[in-house]
């Protein structure tokens, strides 16, 4: 893929970039509560990603993400997994949703929670099953 010859797409792509994976932080960490969560913020943080590489060219983008979009897919779905052990560790069901409220300085009570560990997970693995279909195509078109 050539890299776009458009100053306007190059420099807004670099303001935008951080604003959009921002934002899909705000959509994993919501997603609780409200609409959001690992998969939608996941979308988001690839989508990201691909306008990077629209912009730039698929080298300058691997140099960007500095992993391989496998390896993040495999993270996640260990993450996916782990979430139902805690569970299971208690005497609960698999997947039975748990919560913890640890208290660290600075930041005071803070809440934990399988259910998080789960979207964390969907989130890596969706990033990175999107992200490898995008950057395969766009080394096939090179």
């Amino acid at each position: 893929m050539i890299k776009s010859k458009s100053l306007i797409l190059r420099t807004a792509t670099r303001f935008l970039l951080p604003l959009q994976l921002l934002f899909s932080l705000f959509l994993l960490l919501r997603g609780h509560n409200e609409p959001g969560g690992g998969f939608i913020a996941g979308l988001v943080a690839a989508g990201a990603i691909a306008l990077y590489l629209i912009a730039f060219n698929v080298d300058e983008t691997r140099e960007l993400i500095r992993f391989s979009p496998h390896d993040l897919f495999g993270v996640g779905l260990f993450l996916a997994c782990i979430a139902g052990i805690p569970p299971l560790l208690m005497g609960h069901p698999y997947f039975t949703a748990l919560w913890w409220r640890p208290e660290f300085p600075f930041f005071g009570e803070v809440s934990l929670s399988t259910p998080l560990l789960f979207d964390v997970g969907v989130y890596l693995t969706v990033i990175g099953a999107v992200l490898a279909i995008v950057l395969a195509l766009a080394e096939a078109e090179d």
